[in-house]
C-alpha cells in the first residue's frame, strides 16, 4: 500500500492530496487548523464532482478517492508515509520548523519533499539529518489540471531520491522536469520578472491592466495575461518569490515593483482577497 502525507491543506496541499488519492495512494492530509481541513475536503469533493461531470471520472470514484484521504492536525500522522510533501505557507521559518519535526517523525527511508516555489531546497534539507532524501516537488496550480512538476535537486539530493520522485510524478500523470537548486528554480525565475515588468507597466501608466493582459494573450499566445495570473497566484506570493530572487541572485532586475509592495501592504492580494489588479467582488 502506497502511503503519503501532505502537510498543509491550502490550495496546493488539497490539490496534491487529491491527485495522490486519485492514483491509489493512502493520504494523510495534515494542517494545524481543523477548519482548513474541513474546507480542503469540501474543495476536493467539488473538484472530483467536476471531473465526474466532465466524464473523466466514474460516478463512484469520488467516494473511493475521498475514502483514501484522512485528516489530522498533528505531524505525527506522517509517521507511516514513504513520501511526505510539504505544502505549507511560503515562509522559510515555517518550512524549516516542519522539516526539523518531520525528520524526527517520518520513517528512516521516507522521502521528504517540499512544494516550495522559490525557497532553497538545500537550506530546507540542512534542517534534517537526511539531506540526500530531501527534494523539491513543485506542482503547478491547479494541481489536478496542470501537468508540470518541477523536481528540484538540493546540493545533497541523491540520484536515488530524484529518480524515485520523477517516477512518482509520472505515475501521477504529470510531466516531471529535473532542475537544480537556484533561486526561483526555472518556473518562477522566468515567470516572475515578466509579471514584475507588467506591474511596472501599470505603475508607469504605459497601459491599463486589461490592455497589458490582452497584448500578452493575443500577441504572445499566453493563455492568461500576467496580471490576471498574478492575481490568481496571489500578489503576496509574487512579492515573496521576487524577494527571494532579488536576495538570492543579487541582481536589480528582480527588484519587486514598488506598486506590488504597495498593493500587498494594502491587502489587495488578488482573487483570494477579492481585489488585486481586477475587482473580483463584481464577478
Amino acid at each position: 500500500m502506497k502511503q503519503a502525507a501532505v502537510i498543509g491543506a491550502g490550495t496546493m496541499g488539497n490539490g496534491i492530496a487529491h491527485v495522490l488519492a486519485q492514483h491509489e495512494w493512502q493520504v494523510a492530509l495534515v494542517d494545524s487548523a481543523a477548519a482548513a481541513l474541513d474546507k480542503a475536503r469540501a474543495t476536493i469533493r467539488a473538484n472530483l464532482d467536476r471531473q465526474v461531470k466532465k466524464g473523466t471520472l466514474s460516478a463512484e470514484a469520488p467516494d473511493a478517492i475521498l475514502g483514501r484521504i484522512t485528516t489530522a492536525t498533528s505531524l505525527d500522522a506522517a509517521a507511516p508515509a514513504s513520501l511526505v510533501v510539504e505544502a505549507a505557507s511560503e515562509n522559510p521559518a515555517v518550512k524549516f520548523g516542519i522539516f526539523e519535526s518531520l525528520d524526527r517523525i517520518a520513517g528512516a527511508d521516507a522521502i521528504l519533499a517540499t512544494n516550495t516555489s522559490s525557497i532553497s531546497i538545500t537550506e530546507i534539507a540542512s534542517r534534517t539529518g537526511r539531506p540526500a532524501q530531501v527534494i523539491g516537488m513543485h506542482f503547478m496550480n491547479p494541481v489536478p489540471v496542470m501537468q508540470l512538476v518541477e523536481v528540484i535537486r538540493g546540493h545533497a539530493t541523491s540520484d536515488t531520491t530524484t529518480q524515485a520522485v520523477m517516477e512518482i510524478a509520472r505515475a501521477l500523470g504529470k510531466t516531471p522536469v529535473e532542475v537544480n537548486d537556484y533561486p526561483g528554480f526555472v518556473a518562477n525565475r522566468v515567470l516572475m520578472p515578466m509579471i514584475n515588468e507588467a506591474i511596472y507597466c501599470v505603475m508607469e501608466q504605459v497601459a491599463e491592466p486589461e490592455a497589458i493582459d490582452t497584448v500578452m494573450k493575443l500577441g504572445m499566445a499566453h493563455p492568461m495575461g500576467p496580471l490576471t495570473l498574478a492575481d490568481f497566484i496571489g500578489l503576496d506570493v509574487c512579492l515573496a518569490i521576487l524577494e527571494v530572487l532579488h536576495r538570492g541572485l543579487g541582481d536589480d532586475k528582480y527588484r519587486p515593483c514598488p506598486l506590488l509592495r504597495r498593493m500587498v501592504a494594502a491587502g489587495h492580494l488578488g482573487r483570494k482577497s477579492g481585489r488585486g489588479f481586477y475587482d473580483y467582488a463584481k464577478q
